[in-house]
């Protein structure tokens, strides 16, 4: 899909393999090779495609070719329905016009389209850039929000939740295996986050640095504070961050609590069993100079002292604290 923005107004004349005057922003939302091909021949130059968007070089996410700036990063919005990653963003910012490059919808996109048709539309190529940022920002911000929610509620569960004891033992293991996902996503989300924020930092200040005196200095001061936002959000997410890996850790210890109680049962169980076992064992050799099987009460006998054999260890391991 191609937008052009602010629209060309109806009867405006265009010339051939050029768009109208007064186009700002060139947004393409998944492109077909056509749209693709149409759009370079109008600009003149080529555009990145998907494979070129997703490189992790500095040098292949900044660059600048006579003056016109490429930059891409990997957006922080949620994988699209059957993926398992989020497609990467592409701008090409130049002095007259911003072409954006993505293969999934953006609120973003959509929030900063909607002001050219109010009295708050950007004015020039590096408005539109910087009003995007400004979007992604908020939005990122909001996505943080969610996810610190989510991780106290998650870290409430955890700490302050009932130990649970013999017929709720298999439910509370269940419930520690839910959580440990639960972190895991939690984790592997602040991840997709911190790089998206990472990179946009660093678009940010490359923008600074070459386009700055494009506006006169008019946007320099949104640019330093769109600075600033990031760094303060880069810096939540690292706390973040440790916190998850804090209750990460506090699962792990959990699970091997669990683990612990699993073989002390069964400790004790072999333990407690083999006295008993030696005794029957014993009163089980069939030899005809055994005296108890003279006794009057020999049956008895052998049973009381096998059960008492197994009595005994539990009173001690019940002395001791060990259940």
């Amino acid at each position: 899909m191609l937008n052009v923005f602010p629209t060309p107004h109806e009867g405006e004349k265009v010339q051939p393999n050029a768009f109208a005057p007064g186009v700002l922003w060139i947004d393409l939302l998944s492109p077909s090779s056509v749209e693709i091909k149409d759009v370079e021949n109008r600009l003149g130059a080529p555009l990145p495609s998907l494979g070129a968007l997703s490189e992790i070089e500095s040098s292949s996410r900044l660059r600048n070719r006579k003056g016109v700036l490429y930059m891409s990063m990997p957006s922080a919005a949620k994988h699209p329905a059957g993926t398992e990653t989020t497609p990467p963003i592409g701008f090409i910012l130049s002095t007259d016009r911003l072409v954006t490059v993505r293969f999934m919808p953006l609120p973003a996109f959509e929030a900063v389209a909607a002001k050219f048709a109010g009295e708050s539309a950007p004015q020039s190529s590096l408005g539109v850039f910087t009003s995007l940022c400004e979007e992604i920002v908020d939005r990122v911000a909001d996505g943080l929000e969610h996810l610190a929610a989510e991780l106290n509620g998650l870290s409430v569960d955890v700490f302050h939740a009932d130990d649970s004891r013999g017929r709720q033992a298999a439910r509370a293991n269940r419930l520690l295996r839910i959580q440990l996902r639960q972190v895991g996503r939690l984790g592997d989300r602040l991840s997709e986050v911190r790089d998206s924020l990472q990179a946009l930092g660093r678009i940010v200040a490359y923008t600074e640095l070459h386009a700055n005196d494009w506006s006169a200095g008019q946007l320099e001061p949104r640019l330093a504070i769109l600075g600033r936002d990031i760094h303060s959000l880069i810096d939540y997410e690292e706390q973040l961050s440790n916190k998850v890996q804090f209750v990460l850790d506090a699962l792990v210890g959990l699970i091997g609590i669990a683990q612990n109680d699993i073989f002390k049962v069964l400790t004790i169980v072999s333990i407690v069993g083999i006295p008993p076992t030696l005794l029957a064992g014993v009163y089980g050799m069939n030899f005809k100079n055994m005296p108890e099987y003279d006794w009057a009460w020999g049956y008895q006998y052998g049973w009381a002292v096998i059960l008492l054999s197994a009595i005994i260890p539990l009173a001690w391991f019940k002395v001791k604290g060990w259940f």
